[in-house]
């Protein structure tokens, strides 16, 4: 029998509702075919998708640096990296694929670019120290949003995170260790550590997405557990760990209004260029266009791939039932 999701003009939407959301508060997981409400799924498939489309575009940017990373060990390094980035996207998928959504269609919707993804992985990888610094702040930012989601009311999407930040953890200490040695370097190295953090700094900050007063969807994700923390709650967290690090590491930031407020603890930023943010989002960022078309052009390439694991499913599916 299908899964029923719940709408508001169901007869029983509020009683089941309530227990919906009594479960939540239990700290329990929700999982496929338990009663949710539509918007529920809705909110998860548009989030897990937009997270797994992050992670398959993401490998772009850092791909395209793995033929000239200066050493060996580096382009080891690096090429790991990639290759976890598209394991998570395909964890991702399988996970949004339990509440009823095809990988297809996700696919889909991406390559037409009705889909969102991270706007960062839409900015240029200029320098090898783009490739450190994407490591430390990207993947530092990510991390935030991850290990938050890994608590997160959805089970499939909660498990997934587990591993995922596991992961990102590894990527991002690679990425401080690599910025943190080009500081200590030549001036060259100094001088390409610091361009590169002054241009990957407020991407970073924007990656948590829009405030919370103009962010329609927190409310909701918040209520029902899919997140546990907001938008400026994280974007705060990010910038308390990774500023005084990179100040210590005798770099300075992009940001001539950045203080520490001894009475709050925190480290308060200027304003963030939400413009750019939407002009990027809306697919006018330096490298909208080019991401899309790679993903394109890869997804034509890789079609004899799947049409051999689907014709080689199907010998085995023949042989199993001729046994």
């Amino acid at each position: 029998m299908p899964v029923k999701y719940g709408v508001p003009s169901d007869p029983d939407y509020n009683e089941r509702l309530a227990e919906f959301e009594a479960r939540i508060k239990r700290g329990e997981k929700i999982e496929p075919g338990d009663w949710m409400p539509e918007e529920y799924r809705r909110q998860l498939i548009r989030m897990i998708s937009q997270h797994a489309h992050s992670e398959v575009v993401g490998m772009l940017p850092e791909g395209a640096w793995i033929t000239r990373a200066p050493t060996l060990k580096r382009k080891m390094i690096l090429v790991a990296k990639v290759q976890d980035e598209a394991g998570h996207g395909q964890y991702l998928y399988h996970a949004a694929e339990t509440l009823g959504v095809s990988r297809e269609a996700m696919l889909e919707a991406l390559l037409a670019g009705k889909a969102k993804y991270s706007s960062i992985f839409n900015y240029p990888t200029l320098t090898w120290a783009d490739i450190g610094t994407i490591g430390w702040l990207v993947d530092g930012a990510a991390i935030k949003n991850q290990t938050m989601l890994a608590a997160c009311s959805y089970g499939p999407y909660s498990r997934a995170m587990v591993r995922i930040c596991a992961e990102e953890t590894f990527h991002h200490k690679q990425g401080k260790e690599m910025v943190l040695l080009y500081a200590k370097g030549t001036p060259k190295q100094r001088q390409m550590a610091q361009d590169a953090i002054n241009r990957w700094w407020w991407p970073a900050l924007m990656m948590m997405g829009p405030h919370d007063q103009d962010s329609p969807n927190t409310e909701v994700l918040v209520r029902w557990g899919i997140k546990t923390k907001t938008n400026d709650q994280v974007r705060q967290e990010f910038i308390n760990e990774h500023a005084p690090e990179i100040l210590e590491a005798g770099l300075t930031l992009p940001d001539p209004d950045l203080r520490y407020d001894e009475k709050t603890g925190n480290w308060l930023h200027g304003p963030i260029n939400w413009d750019e943010f939407w002009q990027v989002v809306n697919g006018n960022g330096p490298m909208n266009k080019e991401r899309l078309e790679a993903r394109r052009r890869a997804h034509a390439e890789g079609a004899w791939v799947r049409e051999a694991l689907e014709a080689y499913a199907a010998k085995r599916q023949r042989s199993a039932v001729a046994v």
